[in-house]
């Protein structure tokens, strides 16, 4: 009789950061060197060295969304970072939110993938107060695409809604065209709180030949929305400007007018001196293994990552499968809610799974984010989840009941929320750990992350079902030859399906992060996070007792 199948432990946690960094360096090529070559014949620059010479010397671009619209749109030649290069960077000592159309890749053209990830920067951009600049060289909807890019509430026309809204909130806003700006996308410079035109660029609803197709008349472009006539004529433009480099330079003097950012939070936020972990991030490389069989210590992980001697672990002798506490990180007070990754014995009743949620685990989770709403402690998650444990006795205990809990209290959070997706983030799990649909201001993850409804195994068996009883009803019969490659090719489907640049590439998380650099990331994102409150009380709904 056979044993058991040998686990196969495939690529390292560091190969597999190479492999994701190799990848991000293609990604940031945008359309490739003879599109960079074209931009450059036409006295333009590229996206990424306008942000370049936009942002402050020495400084970083912190890139959202860079894996947008990957291994999407083949038959259309893709679309790499989905055409537009999106991030947050410091000008002038303040912190703006920068949006930057990459006319490399399909001449700027917005696919249905460059909508969603301009409406995420938009929304991040918002919640926690970021202005924004945007640098625009667009040609427009990508017509044979428009039916998914044009009509509804989360498509094209939403953005220019955002447009209007950030500006009522007092939230700053500039544009420079620099390169095309036609049809409804000219709105959204118009929008803007102030408006830059180089030389040699179109401002129009509708070019030369639509012109001549409509109504007949003969008109050049700079006739119809040329620097000098919006300059002169229609006054829609603000500042002209000779070429980028000089558009650029008078970007960064307006951004100089306005105060930098403090050095520290605004109330109630508060951060103290910044002290190293306990252990070296690095060591997370070997902590954690890319296999999600292999069992961890979520509280190792913890200690390279959190500031030395500050954790305080909140119910550490119950509901184990979910380690909740409090810490800082770089200074930040936090208040932290993390899946543990081995079995637990609780004091009473049977051994518990690493990487479910329970009863008892559940319900301390719901009342730690209530004590951290009270004390205005920013909330990082921490997701290696498999859901919550099913089965009689789970249900009969109110599992449903107590997954409720934790749902509502993390909905009605008033305080910034950060999830990072080490491992899996599977069903309810992936909601009740503050998935993307619940608000999280930032979404990290890890190249070992996983995201779908369920795990390979389970999605594999069941998705097989289905798929002979539809052959059986169509009077085909699976020969059991054939059985064991239909079970394959499901599985290949289904895996390649919670990849994390799958989910990436569909704006499910906003950055794939080296888990040597986490601590730096999570750093960076409560510096964010924490620019904002919402000046609200914290109030919950109907609460499941």
């Amino acid at each position: 009789m056979a044993g058991p199948k040998p686990v196969t432990e495939g690529p390292t946690l560091s190969e597999l950061v190479a492999a994701i960094s190799q990848t991000e360096a293609q990604l940031r090529m945008g359309g490739g060197a003879e599109a960079i070559e074209r931009q450059h014949a036409k006295g333009r620059l590229t996206a990424r060295e306008r942000i370049s010479r936009l942002i402050d010397p020495g400084t970083n671009f912190w890139e959202l969304g860079l894996w947008a619209g990957w291994g999407m749109y083949e038959e259309w030649g893709g679309a790499p970072a989905a055409g537009v290069v999106c991030g947050i960077g410091k000008i002038a000592g303040r912190r703006y939110m920068i949006i930057a159309n990459d006319a490399t890749v399909k001449a700027g053209a917005f696919f249905p993938m460059t909508t969603k990830k301009v409406l995420r920067c938009q929304r991040i951009a918002f919640q926690n107060r970021l202005p924004l600049v945007y640098l625009v060289d667009s040609a427009g909807v990508f017509l044979p695409l428009q039916e998914d890019v044009f009509p509804d509430e989360d498509d094209f026309g939403r953005i220019f809604r955002n447009n209007a809204v950030l500006s009522a909130a007092g939230i700053g806003q500039t544009a420079a065209i620099m390169g095309n700006c036609v049809a409804g996308g000219g709105y959204l410079p118009v929008l803007c709180d102030k408006l830059l035109m180089t030389e040699g660029r179109g401002l129009y609803l509708a070019g030369p030949a639509l012109v001549r197709s409509a109504i007949g008349q003969q008109a050049s472009s700079e006739e119809l929305g040329g620097a000098a006539m919006h300059a002169q004529i229609s006054g829609t433009i603000d500042y002209r400007e000779p070429n980028d480099e000089a558009c650029l330079e008078r970007l960064r003097r307006l951004a100089a007018l306005c105060a930098p950012d403090p050095a520290a939070p605004p109330p109630p936020f508060v951060r103290h001196a910044s002290q190293p972990p306990q252990r070296e991030p690095a060591e997370l490389l070997r902590l954690v293994s890319p296999n999600p069989r292999r069992d961890y210590e979520i509280r190792d992980v913890l200690a390279c990552l959190v500031d030395a001697g500050s954790f305080d672990e909140y119910k550490a002798e119950y509901g184990q499968s979910v380690v909740c506490g409090t810490a800082r990180i770089g200074g930040f007070p936090v208040g932290i809610v993390a899946n543990q990754h081995h079995m637990v014995r609780p004091a009473d009743g049977p051994l518990q799974f690493g990487g479910v949620l329970y009863v008892d685990s559940a319900e301390k989770a719901a009342r730690f984010v209530m004590n951290c709403n009270q004390d205005w402690l920013p909330l990082v998650f921490f997701q290696d989840v498999n859901g919550f444990m099913v089965g009689r006795d789970s249900e009969r205990a109110g599992i449903i009941k107590a997954g409720a809990k934790l749902v509502n209290a993390i909905s009605n959070s008033r305080v910034p929320k950060i999830t990072l997706i080490m491992g899996g983030s599977f069903g309810a799990g992936n909601y009740a750990l503050c998935g993307k649909a619940f608000d999280p201001r930032l979404i990290l993850a890890w190249p070992t992350a996983r995201c779908a409804v369920m795990g390979a195994e389970q999605a594999t068996s069941t998705l097989l079902e289905i798929t002979l009883k539809s052959l059986e009803r169509q009077g085909q019969q699976v020969e059991p030859s054939r059985l064991e490659e239909l079970r394959q090719r499901v599985r290949t489907a289904y895996e390649q399906q919670m990849d994390v640049r799958y989910a990436a590439a569909r704006g499910w998380v906003d950055r794939i992060v080296d888990p040597a650099q986490t601590r730096e990331e999570l750093i960076q994102a409560l510096e964010i996070a924490t620019r904002h409150a919402q000046d609200e009380p914290f109030k919950l709904g109907v609460f499941q007792v």
